[in-house]
């Protein structure tokens, strides 16, 4: 016989709210393509209209702001990796964070003593969305829209409550 504490209480216990967030990009991969050969051939164009006219310099500025312009669209697609992962059981609220490079950073909470702060604007909505327990505050859905924030917010605060309330089992006879 042997005796292990592989046992861990909050395998057994129930999901109340499981919710991945993630950041939304309008422009997908044929887009951004579609978007750049648009964006080049206009730019050939204007730079080489320019350099008959004697301005060839004008050329080179065309070929840098393409540059720009890709490189910023290349680091939006890369800011698009992260994400935030929220579950709530009866026990635990837990937040996993994970960058665009990879990092990921948790939080471990209990559901009784979190409060969900909102802060905003009247005539913008909710600009940012907070977990309190016991002087930690955590932000969460930092790059969901003011609408989004509105109706996760309100996911999770009935989860929350469920798990303030407890869970009533109706066992079947």
């Amino acid at each position: 016989m042997t005796a292990s504490n592989d046992f861990d209480p909050e395998e057994d216990q129930p999901t109340l709210f499981s919710a991945r967030l993630t950041p939304h990009r309008s422009l997908n991969r044929t887009g951004f393509l579609v978007l750049m050969t648009f964006i080049g051939v206009v730019s050939f164009a204007a730079g080489i209209a320019f350099w008959m006219m004697g301005a060839w310099p004008v050329l080179g500025f065309f070929g840098l702001d393409m540059l720009v312009i890709y490189w910023a669209f290349r680091i939006n697609f890369r800011s698009a990796g992260g994400s935030e992962d929220i579950m709530v059981t009866p026990s635990a609220l837990r937040v996993r964070r994970v960058s665009h490079r990879g990092h990921v950073v948790e939080w471990t909470l209990n559901p009784l003593w979190v409060r969900l702060e909102q802060t905003g604007d009247p005539e913008f909505g909710i600009e940012r969305l907070y977990l309190v327990s016991r002087g930690r505050r955590v932000s969460i859905g930092h790059f969901l829209g003011p609408d989004e924030k509105a109706s996760f917010a309100k996911a999770l605060l009935a989860a929350l409550q469920t798990a303030k309330r407890g869970i009533t089992y109706n066992p079947v006879t």
